[in-house]
């Protein structure tokens, strides 16, 4: 079953209801608050409370000082050194991931932090309005050099500007901090700060013309364009949907919304986030040509330019289709802050067509890219993925490295909760398989969800609680054949008609002590690397699996503060003699990786099929870390 859910009929809504509404209603139309979706025991809770310890660990007056710095007023702690000239980038995904995870867990030193930040921001801009009155008016960023940047770029002079590291998404990532801090922890504080903000933006670039504005946005400027849109919903004023408009980049609308793939050799997290927006506004407007482009970025990165655990990129960049080859030699593989956004623009577009595709999609990535780039013992973050067979990934540490990914795995590991459950009207959606339960407070109804997946092909959801009518959307994934998905409710068989990547609809008046039993088999499959036939890689249901191959010269395995620690710089072994499959035909590859008995998710591949002298254990990528290790195996045909 599908619905579509067009963007008309809240618009009236949101002109008479926004004022008084809560974030959790205003924002976002389907998701439910994070308090109300409590993560059970599983891979998933691990990580997120692995990750608190880790955001403890920062030292939030560094986070700190370059607006402090830049707002003239006395410093309390000295700059990060890495990265120096983004310096203030992370702060924002940081007050992101402290309001997440406030809002999931309650976490009180989470909730200080977050609240003394905005309480420093908020000084900052009022400092800023007074030191600066010609520009800094709303201003609160911390761009390095902020007073020569802005001042110039009021008045249509860009050279500070561009040889400045792309101021705008630096202070989009602040934006987003402080929306976060309003949406997820309710900070009201956070959220006038925020419209003051988007208010600098709109004054700041007031003068431009459209012209000047395109030229502009040539240079990496994040997801200004959602930031405005995001203002329109919270505010109801129409000024903030014309500056999303006008934060919106021609150069890829135009094209995306024609069904005109351009990304060969462009910077693949610059783009991104703009179809991001693209999706946004038109979720908030109807406007055609925004959902033609948004859903279009969409289709050709998932369908044409990603790797099998969702990401994309190399060397930062999407390939021409005449180079792919390059995830095979290059060590600089997919970018994490590449399917972080993804995942977001994933989200706006299942909100206005809840298609079961964006979730399978939203599953694969979540399980293979992002929870892999968060170590399970130090929680430390993950820049790029190599798909270089034979290579390896390194690792951040707390107060060292302060890569973009590791602002946006901040709060990757926060978020775990957000798309388990969404809802429509009277229609609750059952988008992934994680333990976890939800207080569906309109409803009044609680729900929990048992399950060990992946490790185990069943979920069961019990209704612990209340009584009420609702439509109950259960997703068959597209990794399940056709057929195979089984579902009883209280033991009895559920009928249906529906084919794997869809949803099941159950219409009932659901009471106290319901169970729903959804059983999904897994079987072992191959994927193809985009446009090279000769390289495959393997799944056990939507699971990647890989190999370890050894643990020599792991240099850099946790980066320092070097400007290039984010890469795996140890030796690159060579390709053409990692282990490879011989002697079977690509369709008879799945009947050679044998299950290891009482072991699940654990395979052999056997040397009688490897050009290597032994067998393999094949396991789930994201379990693999410090480690080199394969994830795309060469098919030798004729020995060659």
């Amino acid at each position: 079953m599908k619905l579509k859910i067009f963007p008309f009929c809240f618009l009236t809504i949101l002109m008479f209801s926004c004022v008084n509404q809560k974030s959790e209603d205003l924002l976002y139309s389907n998701t439910f608050s994070l308090k109300d979706v409590v993560l059970l025991d599983g891979p998933f809770k691990h990580a997120r409370d692995l990750n608190i310890q880790t955001l403890l660990k920062y030292d939030t007056d560094r986070l700190l000082a370059t607006y402090l710095k830049e707002a003239g007023l006395p410093e309390k702690a000295s700059l990060y050194p890495n990265w120096e000239g983004l310096d203030g980038h992370v702060t924002g995904h940081y007050l992101s991931a402290l309001a997440m995870n406030y809002a999931s867990t309650g976490n009180q030193e989470c909730k200080e932090l977050m609240e003394y930040m905005i309480l420093e921001l908020k000084a900052c801009q009022d400092a800023n309005g007074i030191n600066h009155p010609e520009w800094g008016e709303g201003y609160a960023g911390g761009v390095p050099d902020s007073e020569t940047i802005w001042s110039n770029l009021r008045k249509g002079n860009f050279d500070a500007y561009r040889s400045a590291w792309v101021p705008w998404y630096n202070v989009h990532k602040m934006y987003a901090g402080l929306r976060d801090a309003w949406y997820y922890a309710e900070n009201e504080d956070a959220k006038d700060i925020f419209l003051k903000f988007c208010d600098w933006g709109i004054n700041i670039t007031s003068d431009l013309t459209e012209e000047q504005m395109q030229s502009m946005l040539d240079t990496e400027h994040g997801g200004m364009n959602e930031i405005f849109a995001d203002a329109y919903r919270i505010s109801g004023d129409e000024k903030y949907l014309t500056a999303a408009r006008r934060f919106s980049h021609r150069m890829l609308l135009d094209t995306m919304s024609s069904g005109t793939d351009n990304l060969d050799n462009k910077h693949a997290n610059t783009q991104v986030p703009k179809a991001t927006g693209f999706q946004r506004i038109a979720e908030l407007s109807g406007d055609s040509k925004y959902a033609d482009a948004g859903r279009f970025f969409w289709e050709t990165v998932t369908k044409n330019r990603s790797l099998a655990f969702g990401g994309n990129s190399r060397r930062e960049h999407f390939p021409p289709e005449s180079e792919y080859i390059d995830f095979i030699n290059e060590v600089q593989g997919p970018e994490s802050c590449n399917s972080h956004n993804m995942l977001r623009l994933t989200e706006h577009l299942f909100r206005t067509d809840p298609s079961a595709k964006y979730s399978d999609y939203y599953e694969r990535t979540m399980l293979n890219h992002i929870l892999s780039t968060q170590h399970p013992e130090h929680g430390g973050y993950v820049y790029f993925t190599p798909a270089r067979p034979r290579h390896y990934r390194v690792y951040s540490a707390p107060n060292e490295a302060m890569w973009c990914c590791v602002g946006s795995g901040m709060e990757n590991h926060g978020k775990y909760n957000q798309f388990i459950y969404t809802h429509v009207r009277d229609s609750l959606f059952l988008n992934l398989f994680v333990a976890s339960e939800l207080n569906w407070a309109k409803k009044d109804i609680l729900l929990r969800q048992e399950t060990n997946f992946p490790y185990e092909e069943f979920t069961r959801l019990i209704i612990t609680k209340g009584s009420s009518q609702f439509v109950l959307m259960i997703r068959y994934p597209s990794w399940v054949k056709d057929g195979d998905l089984k579902i009883t409710v209280n033991g009895n068989p559920v009928s249906f008609n529906e084919h794997p990547s869809s949803y099941i609809s159950i219409d009932r008046k659901w009471k106290e002590g319901d169970e729903v039993l959804v059983t999904f088999p897994m079987h072992t499959s191959v994927e193809q690397l985009p446009n090279i036939p000769d390289y495959l890689a393997f799944f056990h249901g939507p699971v990647l699996l890989g190999a370890k191959t050894g643990t020599e010269d792991l240099k850099g395995l946790i980066a320092d503060d070097s400007r290039w620690g984010h890469i795996a710089s140890g030796e690159r072994l060579p390709v053409d003699e990692a282990p490879a499959i011989i002697n079977t035909n690509k369709n008879d590859i799945t009947e050679m990786i044998i299950p290891v008995q009482d072991k699940p998710l654990i395979f052999t591949l056997p040397s009688s099929v490897l050009n290597s002298g032994d067998d393999m254990i094949l396991e789930p990528f994201y379990r693999i870390h410090d480690s080199r290790y394969i994830i795309y195996w060469k098919i030798l045909t004729n020995g060659k």
